[in-house]
């Protein structure tokens, strides 16, 4: 199975970021790929004529399996940048059948749950089926670390999630 991977975030130190990239680094017999053009992507437009980076989004989440999409909350809701990727899959149906895992790496347990759900309604609406979502606590001062440490129990449950 290929998962494709898409951080919300442009933040060079991101959570949402190396959580996916610490789970694309794990172990097992499916490939996780993250996609990370989302600060290339032009703004979107129903006029706009698709450059490179976004024949990139569309390749990569057409060739694959399942997408798992990791995003911060920012005032509220998923980022600008995340929703203007999606924006860009309107029209053409990548999103199609696809099976998702909408995940925010967050200080706490409680917290990205506004993101979380933004991207529950929006995926749908896009052809998606949404599996599962859930916040990933990693706390700043536990350092990259221990992002590497919990990848592999957050792996284990995202992978059997989507292999249900």
């Amino acid at each position: 199975m290929l998962v494709v991977a898409v951080s919300g975030s442009l933040q060079a130190a991101s959570s949402n970021t190396s959580l996916l990239r610490a789970l694309a680094a794990g172990d097992g017999p499916h490939e996780i790929r993250v996609w990370d053009g989302l600060g290339q992507l032009p703004h979107f437009s129903p006029d706009a004529v698709p450059d490179e980076a976004v024949e990139s989004l569309r390749k990569a989440v057409s060739e694959a399996d399942a997408v798992l999409l990791a995003t911060p909350e920012y005032a509220g809701g998923m980022p600008g940048s995340l929703k203007n990727a999606l924006d860009w899959l309107v029209g053409t149906g990548e999103l199609y059948g696809k099976r998702a895992v909408v995940l925010s790496a967050a200080p706490s347990a409680e917290r990205g749950h506004n993101a979380r759900r933004w991207l529950e309604e929006v995926l749908p609406m896009q052809g998606a089926t949404v599996l599962a979502s859930f916040t990933v606590p990693v706390r700043a001062a536990d350092g990259p670390g221990a992002i590497d440490a919990d990848a592999a129990d957050v792996l284990a449950r995202i992978l059997a999630i989507l292999t249900e």
